[in-house]
């Protein structure tokens, strides 16, 4: 059998196991409105922060950062190069960004990036995370905190983790792509913040 084709597996189910938006399935658990139809409508940790709490965000970011471990963990048993691992951890992003399921409605990444990055470079996703919480912090925008730290990635891989750089560099060019429209809004002052919102209930039974 042809060595590529077990790599060619292993992106599909990147890809499969992205398409699984943690936010859309925590909610529906919770029996929560769809993310996708409140607040920014983006599937993501931020906007499940802002329009229903702690606990269901906390619960996505988990689900987005650990979705793609499992592929990961058989690249890294099956000794695959770096940067086919690497590929395999796009294909997850990928996935998450533009999902096969949920009308292709994706969320920005930043927190499956942030789950690849500890499998594949590990002091890269601590330094990345440490930037992303004091910026959230100061700034309360998450779209701040996200822009400098998928651009601080690529600095921190080469510090870090050279070996990474490239693969890094990618994943970082998918988050600030999936970030195009934040940016936009960021320059007009109508970025919405971490702060939750009020008014935003769970559907009646």
């Amino acid at each position: 059998m042809s060595p590529a084709l077990p790599v060619a597996a292993l992106m599909i189910v990147g890809y499969l196991s992205g398409s699984l938006l943690g936010a859309v399935w925590v909610c529906r658990a919770l029996g929560r409105r769809d993310p996708r139809y409140v607040g920014s409508c983006n599937p993501g940790f931020s906007n499940v922060l802002r329009v229903h709490g702690a606990l269901p965000a906390a619960l996505t970011l988990t689900v987005d950062a650990v979705k793609s471990m499992p592929v990961l963990w058989v690249a890294q048993r099956e000794a695959l190069p770096l940067w086919i691992q690497g590929a395999i951890g796009l294909s997850v992003l990928v996935g998450h960004s533009y999902p096969a399921w949920h009308r292709g409605r994706g969320g920005k990444a930043v927190a499956s990036a942030f789950g690849v990055l500890l499998m594949i470079a590990t002091p890269v996703a601590w330094v990345c995370a440490l930037c992303w919480g004091v910026l959230a912090w100061r700034s309360r925008t998450a779209a701040v905190a996200s822009l400098a730290a998928a651009l601080l990635a690529p600095l921190a891989s080469y510090w870090l983790a050279r070996e990474a750089t490239l693969v890094v560099s990618a994943f970082s060019a998918l988050v600030l792509i999936r970030h195009a429209w934040n940016i936009r809004r960021l320059g007009q002052g109508s970025e919405p913040g971490l702060k939750r919102e009020k008014g935003v209930k769970p559907p009646a039974d």
